[in-house]
């Protein structure tokens, strides 16, 4: 079978001033990073969005991940190929990859086939420097925290408070709790530290959260990096570290312009995970989408569990955003998986199965109801899906009042999901959606917490130690209460058990551990087994990456 590599490889690609061109955006609001990639000047994309010009929005989201796949970016830059092919001015505003998961078990973001952004390599690797930018502020404003408490501690720094721990941009379990600052008193005070993830950092969040440049240096000068003896709260500002890190951001805050395989223009910025992060893409980059088209194709990661909730509970009530229709992706495949069909037997037909998996999709169905956002069902189609397997999955759907379409965008790009374009256009136009958030900023943060445990996990209810509740109401009185919260929890299940697969109910969410994001603006829930910074997996696909002996990547999907 051909590779994603090998035919994002085949395919011209428009040199990246024409995809600005055919936007409208002029030369001299185009910074190019060579011939197919280009940052956008925040100024220009500003003026647009006061013209007040709004195109309709639209989330893809999917249902819980397995191991068999679901391809929602697939389904999203197919989408968005499918409403231009069919006369509908479409763009795309998709998340970066990180590189934990191209060297992990999940590969590259870029979509597959025949439905990918392009240039797939460059993408799925360093891109324009973005994620490196996020990890040296992140990482600068950790150096200053330490060296602060060296030169005298001004501040009365309480070091067994330090909450900012340090970031990497790759899978690395080692790093995961550490004890720093041994050797010596030249090297600081002993404290056990740790690194999360670069696409767990705060400051990701604050870059894909800011309205622009002075909004985004006031947001890293509030993020709350240690406590006193008194548990007064020292920021980023305190220890004038705000400002170097909005000059490491200068350049990463400016959206990323790319284009699909077909020629369609696509903006890729941010790249929050949605098990451990917010999981949206930068509002700069939707907003940017928004101004300049008349349909906008946008995802949240993971299932809609995650993604979703995150996108209309965090992103659009920061931002005011309302969108106007979602796509749920779904597979056969991982419908028979959640359904008890083992990875290994997924291309024998089983129709039982899938009917017994169908429940997660209803699930999700229910949920994005919820939010008063019509939605339609995206079926990605694998070559091992039989009619009757098909068919079933029509009639979960239809059942709780959503249609299923069936998309071939893998394999015929745009051309294979001309249905679901003309569908999703039809809600947007004649579905008036009534979008709500899932909770009021009123309630307190635990009570929010256990609002989306029961009314999207269908919990019995959330648990947490007395010394969690006793933090969560020191940042209330604090005057941090009205924040919305981002649980961090498995993908992989409606549960913070990843096994539990179906749509179990009656559950319990325990949450082990409260961090706050005061300058991103949530409270972040950590759940169950979840980790912030992931670990290999036994074979990582960095394994199987190399240079041909042409010097082109190999590997790489």
């Amino acid at each position: 079978m051909t590779t994603d590599i090998a035919i994002a490889r085949s395919v011209a690609l428009r040199p990246i001033a024409q995809i600005a061109d055919a936007l409208g955006i002029p030369d001299d609001a185009v910074e190019p990073y060579g011939r197919f990639k280009a940052k956008v000047s925040l100024d220009w994309l500003q003026a647009q969005r006061e013209t007040g010009r709004r195109g309709k929005l639209v989330l893809v989201t999917a249902i819980n991940p397995t191991p068999a796949g679901e391809g929602k970016t697939t389904t999203s830059v197919g989408l968005a190929d499918a409403l231009n092919l069919t006369g509908r001015k479409t763009v795309l505003a998709l998340r970066e990859p990180s590189l934990g998961p191209c060297f992990g078990t999940k590969g590259g973001a870029t979509g597959g086939g025949r439905a990918q952004v392009a240039p797939m390599e460059d993408i799925n690797l360093h891109f324009t420097g973005d994620f490196h930018a996020i990890t040296a502020a992140h990482n600068l404003l950790a150096a200053m925290i330490d060296n602060h408490i060296h030169w005298g501690n001004a501040l009365q720094i309480d070091v067994r408070r330090v909450v900012w721990r340090r970031v990497l941009d790759m899978n690395d379990r080692a790093l995961r709790d550490i004890v720093q600052s041994i050797g010596g008193v030249a090297n600081g005070f002993p404290r056990e530290s740790g690194f999360d993830i670069t696409v767990a950092s705060e400051v990701m969040a604050i870059l894909c959260l800011s309205e622009d440049l002075a909004d985004m240096e006031r947001r890293l000068g509030d993020i709350v990096v240690a406590y006193t003896r008194d548990r007064t709260p020292v920021t980023a500002r305190d220890l004038k570290a705000d400002g170097a890190m909005a000059v490491l951001l200068a350049e990463a805050i400016k959206p990323n312009l790319v284009q699909t395989l077909e020629g369609n223009p696509a903006f890729l910025h941010g790249g929050p995970f949605a098990n451990i992060a917010h999981g949206c893409n930068s509002v700069i980059a939707t907003r940017a989408a928004l101004a300049l088209g008349d349909y906008v194709v946008t995802e949240a990661g993971f299932g809609a569990d995650l993604g979703a909730e995150k996108f209309f509970d965090i992103k659009c009530r920061q931002a005011g955003l309302s969108p106007d229709a979602v796509v749920i992706v779904a597979t056969v495949r991982a419908l028979k998986m959640n359904g008890g069909v083992a990875k290994a037997d997924l291309g024998a037909e089983d129709v039982e199965a899938v009917r017994r998996g169908a429940v997660n999709l209803v699930r999700h169905i229910e949920n994005i109801r919820q939010f008063g956002v019509p939605a339609v069902v995206a079926i990605n189609h694998f070559h091992t899906d039989s009619e009757a397997e098909i068919a079933v999955v029509h009639e979960a759907a239809s059942a709780h009042g959503a249609r299923a379409i069936l998309c071939r965008h893998w394999a015929d790009g745009g051309a294979g999901a001309t249905k679901l374009a003309d569908a999703v256009a039809d809600l947007c136009d004649t579905h008036a959606a009534s979008f709500a958030p899932l909770y009021g900023n009123e309630l307190s943060l635990f009570d929010k917490i256990d609002t989306v445990a029961r009314r999207i996990y269908r919990a019995e209810h959330a648990v947490a130690e007395p010394s969690v509740l006793a933090q969560l109401k020191r940042w209330e009185d604090a005057g941090y209460g009205h924040l919305p919260v981002c649980l961090a929890k498995t993908q992989y299940s409606f549960s913070s058990d990843p096994a539990l697969l179906g749509a179990p109910t009656g559950h319990i969410v325990p949450v082990r551990e409260v961090r706050l994001a005061a300058g991103a603006g949530f409270v972040v829930a950590i759940c169950g087994e979840i980790m912030t910074m992931p670990g290999l997996p036994r074979v990582p696909a960095a394994e199987a990456i190399r240079l041909d002996a042409d010097g082109l990547i190999e590997g790489l999907f």
